[in-house]
C-alpha cells in the first residue's frame, strides 16, 4: 500500500469519525436541553388541585423546564367532563376515574388519560362530634392514632333517622348528614354519593338492577342536603369559617388539610385542637386523571409526572402518587401526619350507574 493512499485512507477515516462524533454531540445536546416551542395549555381543573396549580414552584417547573404556561379555570369534575362546553381546552383535570368514561359518554374527545395523584376521601368532623360519634360506636381510634368511621354504622344512622341533638348529644339542629358538595358538579360529593349508594347497598357497589331500592332513599338523602357547593375547596373553607353548627361534618380529600396547614402555620395549633379528619372504612381513591383532549395536553401529561413536581405535591400539597421510584413518606410532610398507605378501599359503581344518581341528585 502506497503512502499516499494509505495517508488518504486514514484522513477519510479521521474525517468520518469527526463527522460522527459531531453527530452524537450533537444528537446529546438535543437530549439534555429542552428545544421544544413554548406552548399554553387551557384546562379545566377540580378546585382541591387550585393551591398546587397556584404554587410558584411547580410554576416554575413548567414554564421553565417543560416550556408550558396554564391556562387553568376551576370547574366541578363532574359538570366539566358533562355538562361545561370544552371547545378551546386542552386538557381536563377532575379527580375521579368514572369521570373518563363520562367524558366519552358525553362525547368528548378523549385522546389519553392519565392518573396523575391519589388522594383518599375523608370525613373532616369538628372534635365534638367526632367524639360524639367515638361514643357512639360510629368512629374508632386506632393504635397508631388515626381516627376511622364505620360506614355501615353511617348507614344505620341515616336509615333511622337519627338527629344530632336527640340521639347524639350534641348541640345542633335536624337529622344526622355528613354534608358534601353536589354529587350533579363536584366529585367529592360524587364520590359521597356513590360511596353512600354502596352502603345503601348492604356494603356492595350497586348495580343498574339494585338502583330501585337504592335510589329513593338516595334521593330523599340528598334532597334534604339543602344548598351544596359545587366545588371540594370552597366547602372545605366554608366548613372552617361557618363552625359546628352550620357544617358538623364533611366529605373532603386528605390533601386539604396539609394543603390549609401549610398555607395558614399560625393557625395549627387551634385547628388540630377543633378539626378531626376520620377515614371512612372502607373508602374510596380519588384518582386525578389528565384528560387529553388535544396533543397539547399530552405536553403537560408527561411534565406532572415530573418527579421534582411529584414531590412538592406531596411534601406540600398532600396529593399521594403511584409513580415508581416516587416515594409517599409521612415524614415529609411537616404540618401535620398522615398514615403511610390506606388500605381498606372500595371501588365505585359504573359510570352507567353514577349516571343514575346523579339525575336524580339533579332533580
Amino acid at each position: 500500500m502506497n503512502r499516499s493512499f494509505l495517508g488518504l485512507l486514514i484522513l477519510t477515516i479521521v474525517a468520518g469519525g469527526a463527522l460522527l462524533y459531531s453527530q452524537f454531540d450533537l444528537s446529546a445536546l438535543t437530549r439534555s436541553v429542552d428545544r421544544r416551542t413554548p406552548i399554553d395549555v387551557s384546562i379545566f381543573y377540580g378546585g382541591e388541585k387550585s393551591e398546587l396549580l397556584r404554587d410558584p414552584d411547580v410554576i416554575r417547573i413548567l414554564e421553565d423546564r417543560h416550556k408550558i404556561t396554564l391556562n387553568a379555570t376551576k370547574a366541578g369534575s363532574i359538570e366539566m367532563v358533562t355538562t361545561l362546553p370544552v371547545a378551546g381546552r386542552d386538557c381536563l383535570w377532575p379527580s375521579n376515574m368514572v369521570a373518563v368514561e363520562l367524558a366519552r359518554q358525553s362525547g368528548r374527545t378523549v385522546l389519553a388519560d392519565e392518573t396523575i395523584f391519589n388522594s383518599p376521601v375523608v370525613f373532616y368532623a369538628w372534635a365534638d362530634v367526632a367524639d360524639a360519634l367515638v361514643t357512639n360506636g360510629v368512629v374508632t381510634k386506632r393504635n397508631d392514632g388515626f381516627l376511622t368511621a364505620d360506614v355501615g354504622r353511617i348507614g344505620e344512622l341515616i336509615n333511622e333517622g337519627a338527629r344530632w341533638k336527640e340521639d347524639l348529644g350534641l348541640e345542633i339542629y335536624g337529622p344526622f348528614k355528613i354534608f358534601s358538595t353536589n354529587p350533579a358538579k363536584s366529585n367529592s360529593g360524587n364520590i359521597w354519593a356513590g360511596l353512600l349508594a354502596t352502603i345503601l347497598n348492604e356494603g356492595t357497589p350497586p348495580t343498574v338492577s339494585d338502583l330501585p331500592t337504592v335510589l329513593p332513599d338516595l334521593g330523599r338523602y340528598f334532597d334534604a342536603m339543602g344548598h351544596m357547593e359545587a366545588s371540594s375547596g370552597d366547602i372545605f373553607q366554608n366548613f372552617l369559617k361557618q363552625g359546628m353548627g352550620a357544617r358538623p361534618m364533611i366529605v373532603g380529600y386528605e390533601n386539604q388539610m396539609v394543603e390549609f396547614l401549610a398555607e395558614n402555620a399560625q393557625l395549627a395549633d387551634d385547628i388540630s385542637a377543633r378539626v378531626r379528619v376520620i377515614y371512612p372504612e372502607p373508602t374510596v381513591f380519588a384518582s386525578h386523571p389528565l384528560i387529553s383532549l388535544t396533543e397539547s395536553c399530552q405536553r403537560l401529561s408527561d411534565a406532572l409526572v415530573d418527579p421534582e413536581l411529584q414531590e412538592i405535591a406531596w411534601s406540600k400539597h398532600g396529593f399521594r402518587t403511584g409513580l415508581i421510584g416516587v416515594e409517599n413518606d409521612p415524614a415529609d410532610i411537616g404540618v401535620t401526619t398522615l398514615p403511610e398507605t390506606v388500605n381498606l378501599v372500595v371501588p365505585m359503581p359504573s359510570a352507567s350507574v353514577m349516571e343514575r344518581i346523579v339525575e336524580v341528585v339533579r332533580k
